[in-house]
C-alpha cells in the first residue's frame, strides 16, 4: 500500500517542532494509528533532520531537501495566497497547530471584514483529527468571553476539509507584551486576573483547554487598553455532560497531549 507524500510532510512537520524523542513517539503514535509505514517514512524524515544539525542554514532549505528525498521528489501542497473556501479569500499564513493551519482572511460577503479561518493541515483529515478539530470549533462556539476568541462561522471545502472561522486578534503572546512595556508586578496581575477569568468562564461552559502557555494567550489592544485573548482550543476537553462533537474522540492510554514545558 502506498503512503500519502502530503501526509508525511505534514506529520513531518509537526513532529520536527517537538523537543525531545518521547513526545515525538508519543505524537506519531497517535498519528500514525497502525499505519507502519506511514510512521517509518516521517521517522525516516525526522532522523535525516535531525543529523543535519543546526549548522546548516536556512533551516527551510534543508528541511526542502530533506523531504524530496524522502517523499519521493512531490513537493508539499499548501493553501495559495487568494485561494477561496466560501465567502472567505486566504491572504496570508499566521500561525500552525498540531493539526491545523491558520490564516488571516478577507470575508467578502454578506459583510467585508477580516477575520481569522483555522483548516486542517493537507493530509491529516484522519477520522480522529477531524473530531479533534470540530471539538475546538464547538467549544469556542459555545463560549461567550471578551478574553476568548470568538467563532463568527463553519465549513469545509470543496474536498470535505472542514475550517472554521474566528475573530482575528492582532497581538503578541503574554510574557512579550509584558516584557516589551516593561510592566509592573501590579499590571501583570491585571493581565493574568482577564485570563483567570476566561478560563473559569470556560470551565463553566464544561471545557477544559488544557494547553495554556504564553503563546496561546495574545494581548491585543482595544481602544489603548490591553486585552489578552485566549486562544487555540485544539486539545480541549469537555467535562460533565457538554458534549463538543458527535463523533468518536478520546484520550489514549499513555497518549502524549499538550506542550512539555
Amino acid at each position: 500500500m502506498s503512503v500519502d507524500s502530503q501526509k508525511v510532510d505534514c506529520l513531518f512537520e509537526a513532529a520536527r517542532h517537538l523537543p525531545t524523542p518521547e513526545p515525538r513517539a508519543a505524537f506519531l503514535q497517535f498519528a500514525c494509528a497502525r499505519d507502519d509505514e506511514l510512521r517509518q517514512r516521517v521517522e525516516a524524515l525526522l532522523q535525516a533532520h535531525d543529523q543535519a544539525g543546526p549548522l546548516l542554514e536556512p533551516p527551510h532549505a534543508v528541511v526542502s531537501a530533506i523531504k524530496l528525498s524522502v517523499t519521493d521528489g512531490m513537493a508539499p501542497m499548501t493553501e495559495k495566497h487568494g485561494e477561496k473556501f466560501g465567502h472567505y479569500k486566504l491572504l496570508q499564513k499566521i500561525g500552525a497547530g498540531g493539526f491545523g493551519d491558520v490564516y488571516e482572511a478577507e470575508q467578502e460577503e454578506p459583510v467585508r471584514r477580516r477575520v481569522a479561518l483555522k483548516i486542517i493541515k493537507l493530509g491529516m483529515d484522519t477520522k480522529q483529527v477531524v473530531a479533534r478539530f470540530e471539538a475546538e470549533r464547538q467549544a469556542l462556539a459555545i463560549m461567550e468571553h471578551p478574553n476568548i476568541a470568538k467563532v463568527f462561522d463553519a465549513g469545509a471545502t470543496e474536498t470535505g476539509r472542514p475550517f472554521f472561522v474566528m475573530e482575528l486578534v492582532h497581538g503578541i503572546k503574554i510574557t512579550d507584551y509584558c516584557d516589551q512595556n516593561n510592566l509592573s508586578i501590579e499590571k501583570r496581575l491585571e493581565l493574568f486576573a482577564q485570563v483567570c477569568q476566561a478560563i473559569a468562564h470556560a470551565h463553566q461552559k464544561g471545557i477544559i483547554h488544557r494547553d495554556i502557555k504564553p503563546s496561546n494567550v495574545l494581548v491585543t489592544l482595544h481602544d489603548g487598553a490591553a486585552v489578552p485573548k485566549v486562544i487555540d482550543f485544539e486539545i480541549a476537553k469537555a467535562t460533565s455532560c457538554q458534549q463538543l462533537t458527535d463523533k468518536t474522540i478520546f484520550t489514549a492510554l499513555e497518549q502524549f497531549i499538550g506542550t512539555p514545558a
